[in-house]
């Protein structure tokens, strides 16, 4: 069992103070030999933690779970979820551990947890640790996610344990230290409301009023407050997925956080050539995830957070099923607006006129049919806002180039009602069309680098690329690329 360690962090853990039915309080299952793989050293003294405490012997120790830190209170956090449409009353926090919460140099309180820490009362026979590739994987892609400006958990270190864990074959363990704004999600609201806790659903809600959306606290109905806040969050994050060709590929409501962040980084991919029906996760085989599809599965994620909410927003049933109903009616137009916001900057268009969604769905028609790379073209985009000599980059992403010339036309004629001149609009669009994305390819050749060869130096030059993934620099330029026609058969896995 962990002892406490000579190391104190200046946790604050509120989740702990909740009544014990909220999770389970157990410590991390030790590992045989840790080793410090990678640590977010910007995201360390984000948090007010010193980073060479955490690289040290002591903090190693810690980062791996074979010693309790002196202010932690671990817990493992229970809750419910829809899984593909499935119900399961119980699943929780079953190779997680989370570990406190501190209060960053923003003054936004966080929480730290261990992910990969061993078996919990949530476990369901699972061994309760993870691989090293999955934890490698969400380290890179919700890094990568941040610096693109999507609202995102994020990862402070990765270890390996020295322990092997047994998938289809032996694979090398390791443990993610992941930061969020919360670990809450739909799931710990249908924990509760399954268990018909009415009790829990009220500390429940109030806890994320509190620790969320302290305005929702002065609304005339303060719970309803909160459902539409979780909404309009959902609606902006969902729209900034598609705006970058992200596909999560596990939208379960026990993966939809009440935070508005992008948690659980199992079977997600990017898009390369774009087509709304793309699916990479290997369990998905029905496309319930698909790209398209998201900004369908999240209104439904959220009509059943909205049913846990139910005996909070009236007494009367019937009033909180219409009240329930008409928040739940506002997802669409937000999500549309956001989307078109979105759109709209990355074709260079930063006034609003009648016809721009038209002007983008023609677009984005023609890169469907065309298997136009998603982002390139709108990165090249920028190059033709400036030049039209520079169309022939854009044109060699479509199959039939005479595609983007017909639609290049209407584009023109309605820049010519933007007051940017061509230089001005090439570096706003460019500020929101990332040339380096995590390539799916990219990314299966540095795990597999670390996984076989224990070989870092692909990942830290991807993460190098990755940080800046505006800015276009010759020398990564093969990181810009799209795969091969070998490459491109991807399929990606949960990694439970």
């Amino acid at each position: 069992m962990a002892t406490d360690s000579g190391l104190v962090l200046p946790f604050d853990n509120s989740y702990a103070r909740l009544p014990e039915r909220f999770y389970a309080r157990l410590p991390p299952t030790p590992v045989a030999a840790p080793r410090l793989l990678k640590l977010n050293v910007a995201l360390a003294r984000q948090l007010g933690l010193d980073p060479d405490v955490l690289a040290s012997p002591d903090g190693v120790e810690v980062l791996a779970g074979n010693r309790v830190a002196v202010g932690s209170d671990p817990i493992a956090l229970a809750y419910a979820g829809h899984q593909f449409g499935g119900f399961s009353p119980q699943l929780g926090d079953g190779r997680a551990i989370l570990l406190g919460e501190v209060v960053d140099r923003d003054g936004i309180r966080r929480d730290i947890q261990l992910k990969g820490s061993g078996p919990t009362p949530f476990s369901r026979r699972g061994d309760g640790r993870a691989a090293l590739g999955p934890v490698l994987r969400e380290y890179l892609v919700s890094e990568a996610m941040h610096v693109l400006g999507i609202a995102t958990t994020r990862s402070l270190a990765a270890v390996s344990t020295g322990e092997p864990v047994w998938r289809e074959t032996a694979l090398p363990g390791a443990v993610l230290t992941r930061v969020a704004s919360s670990h809450i999600r739909v799931g710990t609201f249908q924990f509760f409301a399954a268990r018909g806790d009415l009790e829990a659903l009220r500390l429940l809600a109030d806890h994320v009023i509190g620790r969320h959306y302290p305005e929702a606290r002065a609304a005339a109905r303060p719970h309803r407050a909160l459902f539409e806040r979780v909404i309009d969050g959902q609606a902006r994050l969902v729209a900034q997925w598609l705006l970058v060709g992200f596909i999560h590929g596990v939208m379960n409501t026990d993966n939809t956080s009440i935070a508005g962040e992008t948690i659980d980084y199992g079977p997600c991919a990017f898009m390369n050539a774009y087509d709304p029906a793309t699916v990479y996760s290997s369990i998905d085989t029905q496309g319930r995830y698909a790209y398209a599809n998201q900004p369908r599965i999240a209104p439904w994620n959220l009509a059943r957070f909205g049913e846990t909410l139910l005996p909070l927003l009236d007494d009367d049933s019937d009033a909180a099923l219409a009240q329930a109903n008409e928040s739940l009616a506002t997802f669409q137009p937000r999500f549309a607006a956001a989307l078109l916001k979105g759109l709209r900057h990355k074709l260079g268009l930063f006034t609003e006129h009648e016809g721009d969604a038209g002007l983008a769905d023609d677009l984005l028609k023609a890169m469907a049919a065309n298997q136009a790379d998603f982002t390139l073209t709108f990165r090249r985009l920028g190059d033709a806002a400036a030049d039209p000599a520079a169309d022939a980059a854009v044109r060699d992403q479509f199959l039939d180039p005479a595609a983007f010339d017909a639609w290049a036309a209407r584009w023109r004629e309605r820049l010519t009602r933007e007051p940017q001149d061509g230089p001005a609009r090439r570096a706003a669009m460019h500020a929101t069309n990332p040339i380096y994305i995590p390539r799916n390819h990219r990314v299966e050749a540095v795990l597999a680098a670390a996984i076989e060869r224990d070989d870092y130096t692909p990942f830290d030059e991807l993460m190098t690329v990755l940080a800046r993934p505006f800015e276009e620099r010759p020398e990564f330029a093969a990181y810009a690329l799209p795969p091969t026609d070998d490459q491109s058969n991807y399929k990606t896995f949960c990694g439970t």
